[in-house]
């Protein structure tokens, strides 16, 4: 293995074996790159779940504008308005250039897109492939052109565990595989990890999912943002299965309503009913179920019998639950979606640490803001990685030898953490319980055990959500439910959020309690 892993020093490595990770290889050749996938390409990863689709402004009735404009309005007040320009005026040529993948979007008889409607879109701009399997086609066609790609070094069953950094630039990334821990000499670090859903109990995410790139962006003393922001998807499969199924906001789109179990659909007085932004459409389920009613979507007349044709990897999970959409309404709860924070970045990927980039969930662009709108995620996966990977290549990247680290680096387990961040960081937040949240991860984050790269990035999560004292996007307070007049990043470093909660809980003693030392 020393020969070969030797054989890799000085090339750019990639982290993460999602869309994100996938599309920047790709667009790295023929400069030579390593990917780092933990698990087999696409296993783990959100994109092959992604049902909704990829929005892009395809329609003859649509335009980048208007795009723009929703974009902006989903993210109440957060969006980086000149990254979000950018990059939706870039959605359309990133979908031609997945067709020229081999990803068959679907199409109408006549050959023009069939385009889908979501949640908060003023067009159908929804691109999607085989109904309900988008996230599916494009990793298909993506994994296939890597595995094709003679510039790609591909690392299956390796897991980065730690990044190493002298004077706030990298040096290495520490990585594990079945025979043992090595460390890779490289000046240039992308991390497209992923997201954070497999921190909570429920989640639509693979539980693999569990914020590793956070984590390892923060131990190397990159500064993150917003990581208060989770959408929480307001139509999960209310089922005992784990990572929850998801029920797409396409359902919606196509007329679906959702109500609760004495047919009463509570959504109709709301502006825009039951397509209302994610975050309103949540809290709606979320306060109904806490009423003691059940919720389900109903799915019987749009898109009645054409359901199953539809939207057929749904049809087929409702079916193993005995439930045929068509004739039985579907039950649904919230559940954690999507991470709207992230490694801060600029437009082009690169963080506060030199030689460190973060491409796709992991990475806080700025185009999300407080709440990402409907289809937006697949879309800056696959546009930024473009940019990251121009960015790679043109950074200087001279020969490096990385201080070498005999510092153990334990796997990760985020079982401990489930269910503090699911009672403290839920759809409804208040002081008390992020407080307890922060009590309880504190010790955790600082000591040594498997949980200490989970708990620390629901740590910084809990203080940021301590600290933003209103209620925006995904970011619910109930002691705060109002929106302040303005609002600006949460940007943070792991360092000042240890700080920071070390002061919450040393004056907060009476409602939270004090550290032992």
């Amino acid at each position: 293995m020393s020969t070969e892993i030797s054989a890799l020093a000085g090339l750019p490595i990639i982290i993460g074996g999602g869309a994100a990770g996938l599309m920047t290889a790709l667009q790295m050749a023929p400069e030579p790159v390593v990917l780092l996938s933990k698990a087999p390409l696409g296993a783990e990863a959100s994109s092959l779940w992604a049902q909704g689709g990829l929005a892009a402004a395809m329609g003859d009735d649509d335009d980048p504008a208007l795009h723009l404009a929703d974009t902006l309005s989903a993210g109440a007040g957060l969006c980086d308005g000149a990254v979000a320009r950018r990059i939706v005026h870039a959605a359309p040529a990133a979908v031609e250039h997945l067709t020229r993948l081999g990803v068959a979007f679907d199409r109408r008889p006549d050959g023009s897109w069939r385009l889908g409607l979501e949640a908060a879109h003023s067009r159908n701009r929804i691109v999607h492939a085989t109904g309900d399997g988008t996230g599916r086609e494009i990793m298909r066609a993506l994994i296939g052109a890597v595995r094709r790609c003679p510039s790609i070094t591909l690392l299956e069953g390796f897991e980065a565990r730690s990044l190493i950094v002298e004077d706030n630039a990298i040096r290495g990334v520490l990585a594990v595989d079945a025979q043992g821990q090595f460390v890779i000499d490289t000046a240039r670090v992308v991390l497209a990890t992923g997201g954070i859903g497999g921190l909570f109990l429920d989640s639509t995410n693979p539980s693999g999912c569990y914020g590793q790139g956070l984590a390892l962006a923060a131990r190397a003393g990159a500064k993150l943002s917003d990581l208060e922001f989770v959408q929480f998807h307001p139509t999960a499969f209310d089922g005992p299965s784990r990572p929850m199924p998801l029920v797409t906001e396409a359902v919606r789109g196509d007329g679906a309503i959702l109500i609760d179990d004495t047919g009463h659909r509570f959504m109709a007085d709301q502006p825009g009913a039951e397509l209302a932004p994610r975050d309103i459409v949540a809290r709606a389920v979320w306060r109904r179920r806490a009423e003691g009613h059940r919720v389900f979507l109903d799915a019987r007349k749009h898109p009645g019998a054409e359901f199953a044709k539809r939207y057929p990897v749904i049809s087929a999970f409702c079916k193993m639950a005995g439930i045929n959409p068509a004739m039985d309404p579907i039950p649904v709860r919230p559940a954690v979606h999507y991470h709207m924070g992230g490694v801060a970045v600029d437009i082009e990927g690169r963080s506060t640490v030199n030689g460190l980039w973060a491409c796709g969930e992991v990475s806080r662009t700025g185009l999300h803001g407080a709440n990402r709108l409907a289809s937006n995620s697949l879309m800056e996966a696959i546009v930024c990685a473009q940019w990251v990977a121009e960015s790679v290549k043109s950074a200087s990247h001279g020969p490096v030898k990385a201080r070498r680290t005999d510092v153990p680096a334990p796997a990760s387990d985020p079982s401990a953490v489930r269910p503090i961040l699911s009672q403290g960081l839920g759809v409804l937040r208040e002081r008390h319980g992020i407080g307890r949240a922060i009590r309880a991860l504190y010790p955790i984050a600082n000591g040594r055990s498997a949980a200490a790269g989970p708990a620390l990035v629901g740590l910084i999560m809990a203080v940021t959500a301590w600290r933003r004292e209103e209620s925006r996007g995904g970011h619910y307070r109930s002691d705060f439910p109002e929106s302040l007049p303005s609002a600006a990043p949460s940007t943070i470093s792991l360092a000042e959020a240890f700080d920071f909660a070390r002061d919450i809980l040393e004056t907060e003693s009476l409602s939270v309690g004090s550290v032992q030392p």
